[in-house]
């Protein structure tokens, strides 16, 4: 029985990918470093940055960074024993918790964008151009599991 194969244009693709996500990362993390932030950090303050003051249930941010509910929770266990964020019941049924950035979390999450922002520029962003980004964003759509068949449709 043979040994199922990529092509050679699946295998140019799928090693890409892995390359320049590496290396991306790996550079958008030193960048970070010095502000004493991890990227799984990072990412917890900024989807809470673009959730405004209201925060962003718990259940919702694990999920958004594909997480375990346990491993999540020690993430924002760190990160409220730092105060940089802190979490409330929910108003909506008092049930769950939202967690919010504090001052001190709003504060470093600026720093933080301000030095990802200018990394990303430099690693990725202006090495393309407008029809790269969007055959990217729409190659994304179509590998995102909530998108359903709608996304895989598009083909």
């Amino acid at each position: 029985m043979a040994t199922p194969r990529l092509t050679e244009i699946e295998d140019e693709a799928w090693q890409g990918f892995l390359y320049a996500h590496d290396r991306i990362w790996r550079e958008i993390e030193a960048g970070l470093a010095p502000l004493n932030v991890s990227m799984a950090e990072y990412s917890v303050l900024s989807l809470l940055g673009r959730a405004g003051r209201t925060g962003m249930r718990m259940s919702e941010l694990a999920k958004r960074r594909v997480m375990s509910t346990g491993g999540f929770t020690r993430l924002a266990d760190r990160l409220e024993h730092r105060g940089l964020i802190e979490r409330r019941r929910a108003a909506e049924d008092g049930r769950g918790y939202v967690a919010v950035l504090t001052a001190e979390g709003r504060t470093l999450l600026r720093k933080a964008w301000r030095q990802q922002y200018g990394d990303l520029r430099r690693i990725f962003l202006d090495r393309l151009d407008d029809d790269d980004l969007r055959d990217l964003a729409r190659v994304w759509s179509r590998l995102d599991p909530d998108r359903g068949d709608d996304a895989t449709s598009q083909r």
